[in-house]
């Protein structure tokens, strides 16, 4: 075990750990959640402290041994992180050991990256862990910094990564959707308002309508990225720059844009961006805005897939695995229910984040790790969720064309069709007499002696500009 020292006294570390007291401080503090900090987030730190760091040495407060150590530290250490994210490995969290769920900020997370990147560049430079007589966490790794700047742009730098993946999954979502409207494009089946039979629809109809508000969504999310692209790194504690140099404020945003490889620039005003996270609602909404229309499609799949011989029937979801213990057959649409709660769980967040960033105070809002922690998760598990559901439901959804066909001409609906060609008094007499004899519809139309079964569907398809199924 080795000795660390801080302000609040003196704290054994084992000798192998590559954090340090302050990382441990915040374990000891905090109740274990049993989450991890988003991946994303951890490399967007590991980035902001290469851009500072970088700025530091070309400023002349850095000198180059430190530099070179600490730069090809954080090179490895990013290295790690993507071995994370792309999920070959998950060491780095035996170095990022802080809950996401913590008090003060960010400061926590920040301190645990300062010290993991300075014990990293120590062991590069043949020193022991915790020597920080040679490179030091603050005076080193946080110089010229603040939690405050830099725990913003590393939530805005990872926001982007995620969002651009959450507009991919859009995307793919729309493209698998689009394919099904066109194979579904002469399907005739009955509408539905408000639960009730309405006038006849296509199958392709539907999906089409469902492709068109994802395509909105995804829009909408592609968008968004602009605003987060305005960060305030340089802004130290308030964004008033205090122990930063000007050369520093001025140079650390576009050494990060290069890093990134992200339209990043720095905030007009530093303080409005310290203090100020109202974009991180606005962005947010826009992914829930998303949410609720992958929700409402989730549910009109499930009631047009459902009995399926006791139900509507209409549509077969690829059966995914056995839904009952007691009832054998049964297969239950759990695709779709599971990214039903996934639409919740956004629009849950959605309502804290809102809470949390209004409850912000003065300079700084305390609660960003939760914002963080919330948002990014949003966006990872949408993300997520919509592959699956466009590859393990849509993608396998077939249509039961003589489920849609009986549906349809079993309603009364269809009639709407026929009151160009017949009048609507005429057709409304066989609607009353069909009612009044509790027969379907298109018995009373063929009593009536105006119309065969044929005529009648080439008439529908024709009012709907179609060739028959």
């Amino acid at each position: 075990m080795r000795i660390e020292k801080d302000s609040l006294g003196e704290m054994q570390i084992p000798d192998e750990a590559v954090y340090g007291i302050h990382s441990q401080r915040s374990v000891n503090n905090f109740p274990k959640s049993g989450e991890k900090i988003n991946p994303y987030l951890i490399k967007a730190y590991f980035q902001v402290k290469m851009a500072t760091t970088e700025t530091n040495y070309k400023c002349g407060i850095l000198f180059k041994e430190k530099f070179d150590a600490i730069d090809e530290a954080i090179h490895s250490l990013i290295k790690e992180t993507d071995d994370c994210i792309n999920g070959s490995s998950e060491s780095i969290y035996n170095k990022i050991i802080v809950d996401p769920y913590q008090g003060g900020a960010g400061t926590s997370l920040n301190m645990n990256v300062n010290e993991v990147i300075a014990n990293t560049s120590l062991k590069i430079l043949g020193k022991s862990f915790g020597d920080y007589s040679t490179i030091h966490p603050l005076d080193d790794v946080n110089l010229s910094q603040s939690t405050n700047d830099t725990y913003p742009t590393a939530l805005r730098i990872a926001s982007i990564y995620l969002l651009r993946e959450l507009a991919d999954s859009f995307s793919y979502l729309q493209n698998v959707l689009q394919k099904k409207e066109e194979e579904f494009r002469n399907v005739l089946k009955l509408g539905r308002t408000q639960f009730q039979d309405a006038v006849p629809i296509t199958l392709g109809q539907e999906f089409g309508a469902y492709a068109q508000a994802i395509a909105r969504d995804r829009w909408r999310i592609y968008n968004a990225e602009e605003r987060l692209r305005s960060v305030n790194l340089g802004g130290t504690a308030v964004g008033n720059s205090v122990s930063a140099i000007k050369e520093y404020v001025l140079n650390v945003n576009n050494i990060l844009k290069k890093i990134t490889k992200l339209p990043i620039a720095k905030s007009e005003d530093l303080i409005d961006g310290t203090q100020n996270l109202d974009v991180f609602v606005e962005v947010h909404g826009i992914v829930k805005a998303g949410a609720t229309s992958i929700q409402k499609i989730c549910n009109d799949l499930r009631f047009l897939s459902s009995g399926p011989t006791g139900g509507i029937g209409e549509i077969n979801l690829p059966p995914k695995q056995s839904g009952s213990s007691i009832m054998p057959g049964k297969v239950n649409p759990v695709i779709l229910e599971n990214a039903i709660q996934i639409c919740e769980l956004v629009k849950g967040n959605d309502v804290m984040i809102s809470n949390l960033v209004s409850s912000g105070n003065l300079e700084l809002n305390a609660f960003s790790p939760l914002i963080a922690h919330l948002f990014l998760k949003s966006l990872s598990f949408l993300r997520d969720s919509n592959f699956n559901f466009a590859k393990n439901c849509i993608e396998g959804i077939t249509a039961n064309i003589e489920r849609c066909k009986l549906n349809l001409i079993n309603s009364s609906a269809i009639a709407a069709s026929l009151i160009t060609t017949f009048g609507y008094d005429t057709i409304q007499e066989l609607v009353k007499y069909s009612y009044e004899n509790k027969i379907p519809f298109v018995k009373a139309l063929m009593k009536s002696k105006l119309l065969d079964e044929n005529e009648l569907f080439n008439i529908i398809s024709k009012d709907l500009g179609i060739d028959i199924e």
